[in-house]
């Protein structure tokens, strides 16, 4: 279990096989069928991880986190996704237990960047991806951009630990890194003691998990040597859930 960096794999073997996938940017963007153009595309919306507002939830008393969240449905069959009204997150004590069990509301994703077709052909095609590794007719789908800093000299990129996420696939995509050092993802066999930890520098860099067979976390996050101010880790989370949107 665990190859990922000495065994090529497609990521749909990868996922069924281990539980986990790492694409780099080339690899994201062939698996995803995305196109020569996209990644330019996507570029143009990165500025908006600039403009997110501070999350006001942070439980361990820290400033160091900002953030966006939206919600979208997926229709495989029909090829469509649509963005919901806008709602809390909410995730259960079991798979949170600092901040669950509570509705957390966050600003929603800028409009001009969740109707983006390079952000949209982003979340479907993982979508029609993770639906030939589980078979679904939908998917429930949670995007959440992230900006850890190191404006308090440490910033926590997972302050709840190693965790899973109470869904059944979930994301976590390198947008940018600036000025830190540290910030190593960790993903862990959730039944037995296999794992593996790496470092995600290069932006479109993409860790794909099965939920349900890993749990992840990254470690805190300091200013690099070189740049002894404020830097800042830059992430898109997204959760697909084939049920519903966990509730209350």
């Amino acid at each position: 279990m665990f190859n990922i960096a000495t065994v090529p794999k497609s990521a749909r073997q990868a996922l069924s096989q281990d539980g986990l996938s790492l694409l780099n940017p080339a690899e994201l963007t062939a698996t995803l069928e995305l196109g020569d153009a996209w990644a330019p595309a996507w570029n143009a919306l990165v500025p908006s991880w600039d403009r997110l507002p501070p999350d006001a939830h942070l439980k361990d008393g820290g400033h160091y986190r900002k953030r966006r969240h939206s919600c979208f449905v997926q229709e495989i069959a029909a090829g469509t996704l649509t963005q919901t009204p806008h709602r809390a997150h909410w995730q259960p004590t079991d798979y949170n237990a600092l901040h669950g069990g509570f509705e957390r509301w966050f600003e929603p994703v800028e409009p001009a960047v969740a109707g983006a077709a390079a952000w949209t052909d982003l979340i479907a095609g993982l979508g029609r991806l993770f639906a030939q590794v589980q078979p679904a007719q939908r998917w429930h789908i949670e995007a959440h951009q992230f900006r850890i800093d190191t404006a308090g000299g440490v910033g926590r990129p997972t302050p709840e630990g190693a965790h899973r996420d109470g869904v059944d696939f979930v994301v976590v995509m390198m947008v940018g890194r600036h000025g830190v050092k540290g910030g190593e993802t960790r993903v862990f066999d959730a039944n037995g003691p296999h794992g593996v930890r790496f470092v995600m520098r290069e932006p479109l860099t993409a860790l794909l998990l099965d939920d349900a067979r890993v749990i992840h976390e990254t470690t805190p996050i300091l200013p690099a040597d070189e740049h002894p101010g404020s830097g800042f880790r830059d992430t898109l989370v997204l959760t697909y859930r084939a049920t519903a949107f966990q509730s209350p």
